[in-house]
């Protein structure tokens, strides 16, 4: 499905979200963490939002999708899991293999995300439902603004990451052919 036919499927409150979804990631951004965003949404309600906050807090599993969970878990307790049955994730990026697998876990209803993410994505590029034994009654609306999506993890990428660990493996060798004298003579 084209970015085009994709986007006909959001109306204007997915769009709203969506782009609350953006504004978080890009905040991310500032905070020198992966720029992922992510708003819960119930009726049209936010009931959650979160942003990476790996970096930040040394947990990596601090991803936008978990800080959310972990906050509407303070707010809603018990009842977290049924309000979680009737919500639309917004994400600015494909959830990556856990967040997906904790989202089909935790039953939400439908999912709207940026671009897809090939190398760590859960939800199609990666993972699915299907790896993870769980029924797929996941609404997916996937590709949405997939350029701006790519473009913060682009500018993400190419500023040093001052959390990074030190480089650890050895740089290779130079090989050094062996000098052959051509003017030998016997």
């Amino acid at each position: 499905m084209s970015d085009d036919q994709q986007q006909q499927q959001l109306d204007e409150t997915d769009r709203e979200f969506l782009e609350m979804a953006f504004k978080l990631a890009e905040e991310a951004l500032e905070g020198d963490e992966v720029p992922v965003g992510c708003v819960f949404v119930v009726d049209g309600k936010e009931i959650g939002r979160g942003r990476n906050r790996v970096n930040e807090t040394g947990d990596p599993t601090r991803h936008a999708e978990m800080v959310a969970v972990m906050e509407m878990w303070k707010k809603y307790g018990a009842e977290c899991e049924q309000v979680l049955k009737k919500s639309t994730l917004y994400v600015s990026l494909e959830p990556c293999i856990m967040c997906s697998s904790a989202m089909y876990q935790l039953g939400i209803r439908r999912m709207v995300y940026g671009a897809e993410n090939p190398r760590f994505g859960g939800v199609r590029s990666v993972g699915n439902a299907e790896k993870y034994r769980m029924e797929n009654n996941v609404q997916i609306v996937a590709g949405i603004w997939s350029e701006r999506s790519i473009q913060l993890l682009k500018t993400f990428y190419e500023k040093q990451n001052p959390f990074a660990p030190p480089e650890k493996r050895k740089a290779k060798k130079p090989k050094i052919e062996p000098e052959v004298d051509m003017n030998c003579k016997k």
